[in-house]
């Protein structure tokens, strides 16, 4: 059996580039996964055939590592430009195609592609991701990603990179793809560019890259007063829309993101895209999308947030007691993988320490769809390359699919999300950390030293600021500290007479054109000009003038988490465990009931509650009280945020002289007051009593369904731990099937291939018409031509019987074993002629049968048709006879002629031209009569019919004349030519001259010659 080695890709090098080789033309990288076959087919058949693309394509696509890729040769048969297999240090020309190599990552560095060996193991590998994302950082704007058919999630971040570059993104239509998951997933993004089928992609890259790279170098001029105008046009139709004011972006990176929008519109103007953007809403909307964009990962800077890790967060804990709140703000937190990373790091911080401290951490960004995304705390599985397996299965569950990681509860309960805008909305304040990475690289200077006072304000004394590699404090760095410097950590320091009454200027007066979030009253503006205390005092002195001394903030639940005033009289500490304390539990006699009474009708209502005229027992004496419950309304809450309510204790108004009223149990009972009063307090203790024990009882029943809840939790968590294990394998798997439909597919064209081949073959051997017999080495009939049948009678039945089995159609040859076997033992062919019993001749050749690798696997018999050959062969035999007698006629002294029964001339020797003068060509046109004397033609008609009837004459002397009329004397032999039939057809004559014009026959020829 032949076994054929695949032949491999094209795999020669271009010669190495300096860095500004790729920068001259775009660069599209192309990932496809399972189905990615069907896909780039279809991609480079919608090619122009005639027209350069002017781009290069480097193809990745997730391959068996362990199988040897067909890609390169398959996609060299639907387009024109050279494809080149991958190798090391290989430099990127335009108008090439270049195929990742199987169990390799590959990287685009200085305009030069760069394999390297795979990190991590297989099933867990994002060679789209990883190429895109260098793709991006090298080529920047001149980047292109498209995402094709492929399961899974790789390509997203890549899509993400590539955006925040300037460059553009383009994906399959999930409707043309055998396998959706990769299309969608870069498509949820919101970040894509066009959503098309593959076949159509080639004509829409084409007129971008005509539309955007033409006027790289008009891009790079300041933009001109209409260009200006145009640009205000544009804020003003994102703020009606949006509400978010751009004017402090920076005008580089703005342009670049509209010109960006332009070339996806193929629009040449800016004026005319700002008539595109009135009469387009959606546009606004996916312009305003492209202005926010934010590329994020977990732990983005290893560095930075390991510094952070080490340096920053025990300075968080440090000094807190156990019922302090952590309180966290991670501004610009686009789709929340900063604000999470920053709750891991707590979270192990509290979890190795053993504290049980509480964390806030405000998540907050103006893209509604990008907090939308960090609220759903779902992302993809490339993520396992941002952190440790640890952290990835402490704090992650891979959901059933195994394409996406969704965070756990107890990290994403730490963190509320909401829409907020830097520029115009209030900050939090009280802060511990501020995180704002890589967002004031794109406003210009104003607006950063606002946002860096601002933070300044939030922070509370000691409070870290984190800011991007590429972002500073500036000129104010009287206002913090350095704790990192690399890593571009900051703490704030303390500064209430400078700096600090400028934040408060700046934070009264935000900067905008919406005078109903920026109009003061005329007082309350002229009061912040005029003090001189920090903003937190200015709030507390408010409140003591409207409020009484008296007050607790609480939750739902009754947690306290404030306290303002004297509360003694009114709450006591409860004996026992001190841990998180509870309005409920320390409230004292007489305010217990009312007050959980009263909560609970506030947080059902969310309407304030009164309840005047309370009797609380204080230091052996009952006070009068009014209590009041409201909701408090935040301005920063968002859906899934805890609800706070204020509690005020106000004394009651003493009532005047006169008015008191006898207490009620008094006037219901004709007893004296001290006895009523005595029983009521025996009930009173009777019921307390019943309460407390009541309230053992619930303790005992909690402290056994916490130790079942424990032990169901280390259930859970080894369950869990099973799980992870098994989510793994099934990545692996997946990521096997993966690669091993790429196979598929490519083995499935293969033999599509090789099947055609065979068609072709067998169509081939048919036409010919030369039977074949192919034999294994026990001499066994493997396969066979239908003009085989004519010479061994063969039938599909006789298909691995031995050759010895069949009768053969072969006259006198009975040595084909044998002659078979001679072949297969010396190696040496053998040639025979045969002949059937139809009397057809063959030449049998007998060969020995090679596969490529040269090894002998049987023999080859072949049988040529040469019946046509010996036919002619004997006719050439015959032709060679009569040749020679023709030879013999030619030289004769002798006249030979020939007469058909008519006696015209048929045949005429030069021994006749000699003898009688006429050449051949008049003497074919002669009849014999015209050479008889007069006298004879009687006799001669006599001679002629006797040899017509097959009689025999003897030779005889006659008279015949000559050219020039001259008559001579000669002897005559005449023969009767008879055909096959026996019929007489010609008469053949010999004839000499006789003895008396021998003589004179020179003269006679010397006279015709003058």
């Amino acid at each position: 059996m032949v076994t054929r080695k695949k032949s491999s890709a094209k795999t020669a090098p271009a010669p190495l580039a300096p860095a500004t080789v790729a920068s001259g033309f775009p660069v599209v990288g192309i990932g496809a996964s399972a189905g990615g076959l069907a896909a780039f087919e279809a991609f480079f058949s919608g090619m122009p055939a005639d027209i350069d693309p002017g781009m290069a394509f480097v193809l990745v696509q997730h391959l068996a590592p362990d199988h040897e890729s067909l890609l390169a040769d398959l996609i060299r048969r639907y387009t024109r430009m050279q494809v080149f297999q991958v190798v090391d240090g290989m430099a990127v020309q335009p108008n090439c195609a270049y195929v990742i190599p199987p169990n390799h990552d590959m990287a685009f560095i200085n305009g030069t592609l760069q394999l390297l060996t795979p990190a991590a193991p297989r099933g867990q590998r994002l060679p789209i991701d990883f190429f895109f994302d260098s793709l991006a950082e090298d080529q920047g704007e001149r980047a292109i990603g498209i995402v094709l058919s492929g399961t899974g999630s790789d390509g997203t971040l890549g899509v993400r990179a590539i955006k925040d570059g300037g460059g553009m993104v383009m994906a399959q239509s999930p409707a043309t793809t055998e396998f959706d998951g990769m299309p969608r997933s870069a498509i949820d993004t919101g970040l894509v560019d066009y959503e098309l089928p593959p076949e159509q992609m080639p004509a829409k890259l084409m007129a971008y890259a005509a539309q955007v790279f033409s006027k790289t170098r008009r891009a790079q001029v300041p933009p001109a007063q209409g260009i200006e105008g145009a640009l205000k046009k544009i804020f003003v139709l994102l703020r009606a829309q949006t509400g978010h004011d751009f004017t402090h972006y920076k005008p580089s990176t703005i342009h670049r993101r509209i010109e960006r929008r332009m070339a996806v519109h193929e629009i040449d103007s800016m004026e005319s895209y700002v008539v595109y953007l009135q009469k387009n809403p959606a546009e606004l909307e996916a312009l305003f999308r492209d202005l926010l964009i934010g590329v994020t990962n977990f732990f983005r800077d290893p560095d930075a947030f390991a510094a952070l890790e080490a340096q920053v967060i025990p300075r968080l804990f440090a000094d807190k007691p156990a019922d302090a709140v952590i309180r966290v703000w991670t501004a610009a937190c686009s789709t929340g993988e900063e604000a999470y990373s920053i709750a891991i790091l707590l979270q192990d911080y509290m979890h190795s320490h053993k504290l049980g401290h509480k964390v806030q951490i405000f998540a907050t960004d103006m893209d509604s769809r990008a907090v939308a995304t960090a609220r759903a705390g779902v992302y993809p599985a490339s993520i396992a390359d941002d952190m440790t397996p640890e952290r990835l299965a402490r704090f992650f569950t891979a959901e059933s699919d195994g394409s996406v990681y969704r965070i756990h509860k107890s990290i994403r309960d730490m963190l509320v999300f909401s829409e907020h805008d830097l520029i115009k909305d209030p900050p939090f304040s009280r802060l511990d950390l501020i995180s704002c990475r890589n967002l004031l690289i794109y406003l210009d200077k104003d607006q950063q030293r606002r946002l860096i006072t601002l933070f300044h304000y939030a922070l509370r004394q000691g409070g870290v600021l984190f800011l991007g590699a590429s972002e500073s404090v500036g000129d104010l760095g009287d206002l913090y500290s350095v704790v990192d410097a690399k890593s571009k950590l900051f703490q704030r320091k303390e500064d209430f007479q400078g700096p600090q009454r400028a934040a408060l200027g700046r934070f009264l007066q935000p900067i905008g054109t919406d005078h109903a979030h920026t109009a003061l009253p005329q007082a309350a503006a002229k009061a912040a000009a005029s003090v001189k205390l920090p903003l937190r005092e200015l709030t507390e002195q408010a409140l003591l003038r409207q409020l009484v001394p008296a007050g607790a903030l609480v939750n739902e639940k009754g947690d306290i988490l404030y306290l303002h005033g004297r509360t003694g009289m009114y709450l006591e500490l409860v004996p026992g465990e001190a841990g998180i304390n509870n309005i409920l539990k320390m409230a004292r006699e007489g305010l217990r009931r009312e007050l959980t009474t009263a909560l609970h009708k506030a947080v059902v209502s969310k309407q304030p509650v009164r309840a005047n005229g309370l009797s609380v027992k204080t230091n052996g004496h009952f006070t009068s009280v009014n209590l009041t419950i409201g909701p408090v309304p935040v301005g920063t809450a968002a859906g899934g945020e805890p609800s706070l309510y204020l509690v005020i204790l106000e004394d009651a108004p003493v009532p005047q002289a006169g008015q008191e009223t006898p207490a009620p149990a008094a006037q219901a009972t004709g007893q004296p007051v001290d006895a009523r009063i005595a029983t009521l307090q025996q009930e009173l203790r009777a019921k307390e009593e019943y309460l407390h024990a009541a309230n053992d009882e619930l303790e005992s029943s909690n402290d056994e369904l916490r130790s079942a809840n424990e032990e169901m939790q280390s259930v859970n968590e080894e369950l869990q731990s099973t799980n992870e294990e098994l989510e793994t394998s099934k990545e692996e798997l997946q990521s096997v099937n993966e690669e091993l439909a790429t196979v598929n597919t490519e083995l499935q064209t293969k033999v599509f291939d090789l099947s055609r081949a065979n068609n072709d073959m067998n169509n081939l051997m048919a036409g010919t018409g030369i039977g074949t017999v192919f034999l294994d080495h026990e001499l066994r009939i493997l396969r066979y031509t239908p003009a085989t049948n004519a010479i061994i009678n063969l039938i599909p039945g006789d298909v691995g019987r031995p050759i010895a089995h069949v009768v053969s159609n072969l006259v006198s040859y009975d040595r084909l074993v044998a002659d078979v076997q001679a072949v297969l033992d010396t190696l040496v062919p053998r040639e025979v002629d045969v002949q059937t019993r139809a009397g057809a001749w063959y030449t049998m050749r007998i060969l020995p049968y090679r596969t490529l690798d040269n090894v002998i696997e049987g023999a080859v018999l072949t049988f040529i048709d040469i019946s046509e050959v010996v036919r002619t062969r004997e006719s050439l035999r015959e032709a060679n006879e009569l040749l020679r007698l023709a030879v013999v006629v030619r030289d004769a002294n002798d006249a030979v002629t020939v007469q058909d029964l008519d006696g015209q001339v048929l045949a005429w020797n030069p021994g006749a031209v000699r003898m009688y003068g006429w050449s051949e060509a008049e003497a074919l046109a002669m009849n014999a009569r015209d050479r008889v004397p007069e006298d004879l033609r009687a006799g001669a008609l006599e001679q002629l019919q006797q040899l017509s009837r097959a009689e025999v004459l003897a030779p005889f002397l006659t008279r015949r004349l000559t050219r020039d009329a001259t008559v001579v004397e000669v002897s005559i032999t005449a023969s009767a030519l008879v055909n096959e039939a026996g019929k007489v057809y010609a008469i053949a004559t010999t004839e000499r001259l006789g003895a008396s014009a021998a003589g004179r026959q020179p003269e006679a020829r010397h006279g015709r010659k003058t």
